[in-house]
């Protein structure tokens, strides 16, 4: 009789999370557990959160639910931003045996062999806990935290409260974790964090220096950064990252509006026009980059001129994945107490129109790689025998195969053939050189 004690994690939000559960999956692994996947019957489900909007508060008390009925004997663990800002809603809930915050949830095994009711543990340190995708994730990329926490307070951001000051890892530290990864398998590495352009103010180093001596690694086929805010964007990182053809040309630098007024409301550290700088030179960079950006509609008092300021700015700039939010007002900001609360009813329509620029933004760019080649990191197959992942630039690349034929973390140069744009997806053709 198998008397081995089973886990299973769900992840909400951002790669920074992704990255914190896989290396708490380590943890569990190095203790006897036996990790399986969330949905299953388990003896532990570790939740971890996010509650950067209404939404995403929404989807973790659904999963909440939705795991004590998979798992009815369970001990569940609800962990991370949404337990940190909102643990006496979650006790409410009713059926969690722990509760803990954005630090605290790394403690998890000194806790589960208490038997109160929802124990709370939410204190917030300075301390930086590392984290990194492990061989118990599912993800082919894998996510290297570098820094936490933010010292920016924009008007309508709760991450600072649920995250608290900014703080990071060192760079020798940062490139020994990489090799870990590396040694591991791990092809393709994401470096994340809440605030990373922020590195250099707080670690005393340079990002651009970090990210040299991680590209200098020989075992990595690929990096990549996530959100990176525009005003600690230089050209001395920039020049770091086009020196290497292991760096890839896909950015995600947060807008949030187009109309200088609310940027200043949401205290935002740059312009419509300095943002614009920086998008462009990106792309004089990186002539065929993918390009994210946060944007929130319906901020306290937008009118439909600023919209269209926004929207204006989106439509001119070379950025081609959106990330379309309404404006969520979360308590203990400054916008959730100003006045004009913009209908939902008009920050719906806004989405609506802004999501419809930028499918034909990123229908634009992947039609602009019709006969190109690039680098593909293959990922899964699909029942009909198509094997997926991403270009360089983060678009979905499908190629058939032979169904013997596993491609997963496998990286191929690749000629596009075609626009499935029914599918969203690019159709590549293999080379053999």
């Amino acid at each position: 009789m198998n008397t081995q004690k089973t886990v299973s994690f769900y992840t909400l939000g951002c790669r920074l999370n992704m990255s914190e559960t896989g290396s708490i999956a380590q943890g569990f692994a190095e203790r006897g557990y036996e990790i399986v996947e969330y949905g299953n019957d388990s003896d532990v489900v570790f939740i971890n959160t996010c509650t950067v909007t209404d939404g995403a508060d929404s989807s973790c008390r659904n999963i909440i639910r939705q795991s004590q009925r998979n798992a009815p004997d369970a001990k569940i663990v609800v962990a991370g931003c949404y337990a940190q800002m909102e643990a006496e809603n979650i006790k409410k809930i009713g059926g969690v045996d722990l509760i803990l915050g954005t630090n605290e949830k790394y403690n998890v095994f000194n806790y589960l062999e208490e038997n109160n009711d929802a124990l709370t543990k939410i204190d917030l340190t300075n301390e930086f806990w590392g984290a990194a995708t492990t061989e118990f994730d599912s993800h082919t990329r894998a996510f290297l935290k570098i820094q936490d926490g933010c010292n920016y307070i924009c008007s309508f951001c709760i991450i600072p409260f649920a995250r608290g000051r900014a703080r990071t890892i060192s760079i020798g530290d940062a490139v020994a974790e990489a090799q870990k990864i590396l040694d591991k398998g791990f092809k393709e590495i994401v470096l994340t964090g809440v605030n990373i352009g922020e590195y250099e103010h707080k670690s005393q180093e340079k990002l651009s220096h970090l990210v040299e001596e991680i590209l200098k690694l020989d075992k990595l086929k690929r990096l990549r950064m996530s959100s990176v805010e525009p005003n600690t964007i230089t050209d001395e990182l920039l020049t770091v990252m086009k020196s290497s053809t292991k760096f890839l040309d896909h950015f995600h630098i947060p807008l949030q509006s187009g109309d200088d007024e609310i940027l200043k409301s949401m205290r935002r550290k740059y312009t419509s026009a300095e943002y614009s700088v920086i998008a462009n030179k990106i792309k004089s960079y990186f002539p065929n980059c993918g390009i994210g950006a946060d944007i929130i509609v319906g901020y306290p008092g937008e009118t439909e001129e600023q919209f269209q300021n926004t929207y204006n700015l989106l439509e001119t700039l070379p950025i081609t994945h959106f990330h379309v939010f309404p404006y969520s007002k979360r308590k203990g900001t400054t916008a959730s107490k100003l006045e004009n609360q913009v209908n939902p009813e008009i920050k719906k329509r806004r989405v609506k129109i802004l999501q419809e620029l930028g499918e034909r933004k990123l229908n634009a760019l992947n039609l602009k790689m019709v006969g190109l080649e690039t680098e593909v990191l293959f990922e899964t197959q699909d029942k009909n025998g198509y094997f997926s992942g991403y270009s360089t630039n983060f678009l979905k690349v499908k190629m058939a195969v032979d169904t013997n034929i596993d491609l997963n973390n496998q990286i191929l140069r690749i000629k596009i053939a075609e626009y499935n744009e029914k599918e969203k997806c690019l159709i590549a053709e293999r080379l053999f050189h």
